[in-house]
């Protein structure tokens, strides 16, 4: 049983050591933008993932200022279009009636990026061209070869497979990992969260007790 703990965890590092600097800075800099010309951020994640874009999206409103929806949060919208619609229709239908525009941001969170030959994330897919067809920016945090988001996106961030075994475990992983160094990265992060409040306060009276 240790074993197979020393060898999770060996994975977890290796997978964080083998991200791209570059392309973190990259969505972040759209990201940014985004920002600056009073555009949204829409999350995109199915399962796993879209627990991640919900926590997201709050974290992105919250500490970078930046207004941010997670599409599947809406339980009674999302099974309705699903019934009224189709699964694959369900995203997308959301955000035509958020009126998406160009201005505004899509953000995959996704462990392989949907792929339409093997019938993945298909909703994914749709959602993503109604972006492209309204000038929407796309980007994403993916794992495996990451599928149609790497094909259509401005930007994304690749989460490398370094273990077939627990490639979802890693890849859902990584994505709370780089979201939260995204809404705490310089170009983004306009308020401290509750805990860095408090420690850093801790610290001032700290400094002024030693100092008085």
């Amino acid at each position: 049983m240790n074993g197979y703990t020393e060898q999770y965890l060996e994975e977890a590092k290796q997978t964080l050591s083998l991200l791209s600097f570059q392309a973190i800075e990259q969505v972040v800099e759209i990201l940014s933008r985004t920002r600056d010309r009073g555009g949204r951020i829409f999350f995109l994640g199915v399962g796993g993932s879209a627990a991640n874009a919900s926590h997201a999206a709050a974290d992105f409103r919250k500490i970078c200022g930046i207004e941010s929806y997670s599409v599947s949060d809406n339980t009674a919208e999302l099974t309705a279009r699903s019934n009224d619609e189709s699964w694959l229709r369900a995203y997308a239908g959301w955000l035509e009636a958020s009126r998406l525009r160009s201005t505004d941001t899509l953000f995959v969170l996704s462990v392989g990026g949907g792929d339409e030959e093997k019938g993945l994330s298909l909703n994914l897919i749709e959602a993503l061209r109604l972006g492209q067809r309204r000038g929407a920016n796309i980007v994403g945090i993916v794992g495996r070869q990451g599928g149609y988001t790497a094909q259509v996106a401005d930007a994304f961030v690749l989460v490398p497979t370094v273990a077939e075994s627990s490639v979802t475990a890693h890849a859902e992983s990584a994505q709370g990992t780089l979201w939260h160094l995204m809404v705490n990265h310089p170009r983004l992060k306009q308020n401290e969260p509750q805990w860095e409040k408090t420690c850093m306060a801790c610290s001032e009276r700290s400094f002024s007790i030693a100092t008085a």
